[in-house]
């Protein structure tokens, strides 16, 4: 790696063993609630350090490629590189945005199943070769934009869950591969490998084994047309819990050792993404305005257990659907807010929603919760929002978008620097913040807007 951005304009605040993410937190807030009131998040950095770590003690030598679409903040992109991690890229921004921190083309992974043909065209000029494929037409756009191309065919998984529509709308069959291969051939393009997804909320470990077998299925088809494969892709659907990764393993490090062995010289890569940002990433919001109503109906589904008289309340907060919780249109949010002022414990709770700032109808962040009465003014904590907040956001009815503040304990930047990443050049991002934390943005942190 040559480097890192030049011109990435952000800081790391290295705190000492008696300052913690709440202090900092707590900082910000005062600092905000003087200055303005905007929407922030808190980044530990040092979490990332901790899950590459785990990775590579549960995981090895599976190679981590993150899904660049999860979180693209600096400090994110520049940490994992520098970690070694490989990057899964779904446009030519992305794939810009790692070449500038001198990540190599054979580092990238270009995953969009849909691409434009521009875009084909960049990746062929900047030699980003490896790309995902799971139909003919895909192939024949590919064959025409990009002739050093190396397909992995994307196979479908049978995940059965909520979203089952959706996890089954892209990959190919096993009977279509055959097809595919055959149009590969006629058009002079490589097949390397296969890759399949199996997203986060299934639950069945055995959807690993049907894939895995099925992955092997394909490797043996690809030899009757002389394509030499190399890698297999397990995509995503890493959660961050380390449960839930050693269950994985366990599932799948016996198919592997079996199908794919070390000696065969297949490369196997995974997509961890919201493993790795979800849970270092905190946001605060502050409440803008607030309605309350005596004769509200709850909605379905939420126990009808409050009095007659007893107030429901509406809240709005400076961030919402249009923002950071962009994934709310798409999937369920399952952060629960936090209050951040002190109330008593016997403080009476209210049936609550919270909602963004757009006035829309499906601004909704939070369609029920007990909080107590809270003011305007008052902020609000959403914890393990790293993924999916934090990318290209909208700018509907004049958003503005959140201020970053990266932090990284000592004792994880000692584990950088035990395993040797720990640059000259990154460390001109870290200052020292002492365990009083006179932390204020315009001086010490800076944006990564």
């Amino acid at each position: 790696m040559k480097g890192f951005l030049e011109d990435a304009n952000y800081s790391i605040g290295l705190l000492d063993e008696g300052a913690t993410l709440a202090d900092v937190i707590d900082n910000c807030i005062y600092e905000h609630t003087h200055t303005g009131k905007r929407a922030f998040f808190v980044g530990d950095l040092g979490k990332l350090v901790k899950k590459n770590i785990q990775w590579q003690n549960v995981m090895a030598p599976i190679k981590p490629f993150y899904p660049v679409r999860c979180n693209s903040t600096p400090g994110v992109l520049e940490i994992l590189g520098t970690l070694g991690v490989g990057f899964a890229c779904s446009s030519k921004s992305e794939m810009a945005l790692v070449q500038d921190m001198g990540i190599s083309p054979e580092n990238i992974i270009y995953t969009n199943p849909c691409k434009q043909a521009s875009q084909i065209k960049y990746a062929a000029k900047a030699g980003i070769n490896i790309m995902t494929c799971d139909n003919d037409i895909e192939l024949k756009k590919i064959a025409r934009n990009h002739p050093n191309a190396k397909l992995l065919l994307h196979i479908a998984t049978e995940d059965i869950t909520d979203d089952e529509e959706m996890n089954m709308k892209f990959g190919t069959t096993l009977k279509n591969c055959r097809h595919l291969m055959e149009c590969a051939k006629e058009l002079g393009v490589q097949i390397v490998g296969v890759k399949f997804h199996v997203s986060s909320p299934c639950k069945e470990l055995q959807t690993y084994i049907h894939a895995i077998s099925d992955a092997r299925c394909v490797f043996d088809m690809a030899e009757e047309f002389g394509f030499k494969m190399n890698m297999l892709d397990i995509g995503g659907g890493f959660t961050g819990s380390e449960l839930q990764l050693e269950e994985v393993n366990d599932v799948i490090r016996p198919l592997l050792d079996v199908y794919f062995p070390k000696e065969s010289g297949i490369t196997v890569v995974a997509e961890p993404g919201c493993y790795y940002v979800s849970s270092a990433f905190t946001l605060a919001v502050n409440i803008i305005a607030k309605k309350t109503e005596y004769d509200k109906l709850l909605p379905s589904g939420v126990e009808q257990t409050r009095n007659d008289d007893e107030p429901v309340f509406t809240y709005y907060i400076n961030d919402g659907v249009y923002g950071s919780f962009a994934r709310k249109l798409s999937e369920k949010l399952n952060t629960i807010p936090e209050v951040h002022k002190k109330y008593k414990e016997d403080e009476p709770l209210f049936t609550s929603s919270l909602w963004g700032p757009s006035c829309d109808e499906l601004d909704q962040i939070v369609e029920s919760c007990l909080l107590p009465e809270l003011s305007v003014g008052d902020w609000l904590i959403f914890e393990n929002m790293g993924s999916g907040t934090l990318g290209e956001q909208s700018t509907f009815n004049d958003y503005q978008r959140p201020l970053i503040y990266y932090m990284m304990s000592f004792s994880d930047w000692d584990e950088m620097q035990d395993a040797g990443i720990a640059s000259d050049t990154l460390m001109k991002n870290f200052f020292f913040v002492p365990s009083c934390i006179p932390l204020s943005p315009e001086d010490r942190f800076s944006t990564a807007a």
